[in-house]
């Protein structure tokens, strides 16, 4: 890749992913949405099962779910420095944010309005998280892969119905999938 077209893709990752942060509300799985839209609907930088992949590798690691994904995404267009680029721009906007609101915490805290606001943005955020769930849950069904459609299935039935840890939930379907792709290589190896 040609310094200049690396320099112009960080330059607009850094920006995209500023944007996306900054006006993202209700955590990360709004911005691994935005994420999709940004990169996978509108630049093309990515396919949509690429982007699936990422977004469950973001979820799997520890920590902020929103930062994870911007890794994840960064790294996959631009390696660490694209990496390091959106983890600097998926941090600005909420640490300014909060440095602000802790700032005038006592005068946010009673305010009609901005609680007002808040119960407001929980109830978008609940219809963002919604959209998610049935956009890759459509997209696991399209691919026609019982397998995956199995363990979909199971991991909504043992978090919904059995109360299943997630995290457990997430470990067992890593497992599985890491079974899998060792079975598929090991049936290509075999042919």
């Amino acid at each position: 890749m040609k310094t200049e077209k690396r320099s112009k893709i960080l330059i607009k990752l850094f920006f995209s992913t500023l944007c996306l942060s900054a006006f993202t509300f209700g955590g990360g799985y709004v911005i691994v949405t935005l994420l999709k839209k940004k990169f996978v609907d509108e630049y093309h930088w990515i396919e949509e099962d690429e982007m699936l992949d990422l977004v469950a590798i973001a979820q799997s690691a520890p920590g902020a779910i929103a930062v994870n994904g911007a890794i994840v995404v960064g790294y996959k267009l631009a390696g660490m420095l694209g990496a390091m680029v959106t983890i600097i721009a998926t941090i600005i906007p909420p640490l300014v944010i909060i440095s602000v609101i802790s700032m005038f915490y006592a005068a946010f805290r009673d305010n009609f309005l901005v609680s007002k606001m808040l119960e407001g943005m929980q109830t978008g955020v609940g219809a963002v998280i919604a959209s998610v769930v049935w956009q890759m849950g459509t997209d696991v069904v399209k691919s026609k892969k019982p397998v995956s459609i199995l363990i979909m299935v199971s991991a909504f039935a043992a978090t919904c119905f059995f109360g299943v840890n997630v995290v457990i939930v997430v470990l067992v379907c890593a497992l599985l999938g890491v079974v899998r792709t060792l079975l598929t290589h090991r049936k290509e190896e075999l042919k």
